[in-house]
């Protein structure tokens, strides 16, 4: 009996064998689906911080925006924080309207908005680097999320917890009716995205963001699908 290996890759499946399309076996089998979960803590956070302001004409507006982003990444470089781990989002300037009853409506100005994100590497300095921007100009914080340096390790942890889960769940199934396993036809694995939870999120920042992120966690899953064939 040949065994069956279906192995799909996050963003891309690829077939490594010719029945990627075949149906279920014509045999006596048991089909498991072993999950694994590793809970850790983080060591590492992405930030995503803005600023949008509304000023009378489209020039201070603009004006207003890149002022606020140039002191926030002076701010970063002081910090040490690396360029690579920096990404400045385009200015985005909309006309402000005002609709007047029964009239045409009326320019009131303009509103500039721009984000950054930033990966911190250490998260002593996330609290001092969210007042600091906030100190900055910038207003808004949509959100931040929590990973981790060791995420291969993690996911490997995770990956050989689902292959644990699917064994043990494929044996006490057998068990329970009486049927012997006669060994693995068929894998499917499908690479699992970690589960990075937003841990913040806020419509409109507020100065003195005092909150402490050192009992944040990360959960990385990993699942494995698993055909076993049954003994005669």
């Amino acid at each position: 009996m040949k065994k069956h290996l279906i192995a799909t890759l996050f963003g891309a499946t690829i077939a490594l064998s010719p029945f990627t399309s075949a149906a279920s076996p014509d045999f006596p089998h048991l089909e498991t689906v072993g999950i694994g979960e590793v809970v850790a803590m983080p060591d590492m956070a992405n930030i995503d911080v803005a600023v949008s302001l509304n000023r009378t004409s489209a020039q201070a507006a603009k004006k207003a925006s890149d002022d606020a982003i140039a002191a926030l990444l002076e701010r970063l470089k002081k910090m040490g924080i690396d360029k690579k781990d920096i990404e400045s989002a385009n200015l985005s300037l909309q006309p402000q309207y005002s609709y007047p009853k029964n009239s045409e409506p009326k320019l009131t100005g303009y509103r500039a908005s721009r984000s950054v994100t930033v990966t911190v590497r250490d998260l002593a300095n996330l609290n001092r680097l969210l007042d600091g921007a906030l100190a900055d100009g910038l207003n808004r914080v949509n959100g931040i999320s929590f990973s981790s340096s060791k995420e291969s390790e993690l996911k490997e942890k995770a990956r050989m917890a689902a292959i644990a889960d699917a064994q043990a769940k494929a044996k006490s199934l057998a068990n329970g009716f009486g049927e012997t396993l006669a060994g693995v036809w068929e894998i499917r694995y499908v690479d699992q995205t970690p589960i990075r939870p937003v841990m913040m999120r806020m419509a409109e920042a507020t100065a003195g963001v005092n909150a402490t992120y050192q009992d944040a966690e990360i959960t990385i899953t990993d699942r494995v699908n698993v055909v076993y064939a049954l003994g005669e």
